[in-house]
């Protein structure tokens, strides 16, 4: 019986490439965009998408907004419990697509953990807007990488149960 691949190095390099990016643009938009003294006014890359700076001491949607340093490290906390175990899923899981999305989720989500630990709240900048109507808050990318891994699990754990229901009913 052949070993199975080990597809580990892949999610650990997508981790550390996801993470590596978010925060190589959380510093730019930081310092030498130093978007925080635009405000509101921003930079505008598109007409649908603008550069802005917001300072997100929640969570997703901004749930769970912590208020005081000890509302901050539950926060941290409960976020490196969630980290820890999209890790060891990540360490025994043996499809290679779901470790290239655990990954994502992995660097997302220590991307944002640092910003809190570092400085208190998530560094957001990311604004998509179609005039007045905004799908989604400021976000950034550990965000979007969060996003379109937990997408990608859904999306083939969806897909493969369908896929293996139609199979056994033909047999």
């Amino acid at each position: 019986m052949p070993n199975p691949v080990n597809h580990r190095p892949l999610g650990l390099i997508v981790a550390i490439v996801t993470l590596a990016l978010d925060q190589l643009v959380k510093y730019t938009v930081t310092y030498p965009l130093a978007l925080k003294s635009r405000m509101d006014e921003g930079i505008e890359i598109l007409p649908i998408f603008r550069l802005r700076w917001l300072e997100n001491r929640g969570v997703s949607m901004g749930f769970f907004h912590a208020e005081t340093d000890v509302m901050r490290w539950l926060l941290v906390g409960m976020t490196i419990l969630i980290a820890a175990f999209v890790g060891v899923w990540m360490w025994r899981e043996k499809a290679r697509q779901d470790v290239a999305a655990l990954g994502l989720v992995l660097g997302g989500a220590v991307g944002n953990i640092i910003d809190r630990v570092r400085l208190g709240y998530v560094v957001d900048y990311a604004d998509l807007h179609f005039g007045e109507w905004r799908p989604f808050l400021i976000f950034n990318l550990a965000d979007a990488a969060i996003t379109f891994g937990v997408l990608i699990l859904l999306a083939r754990a969806l897909l493969l149960r369908e896929k293996g229901a139609k199979t056994e009913s033909l047999n």
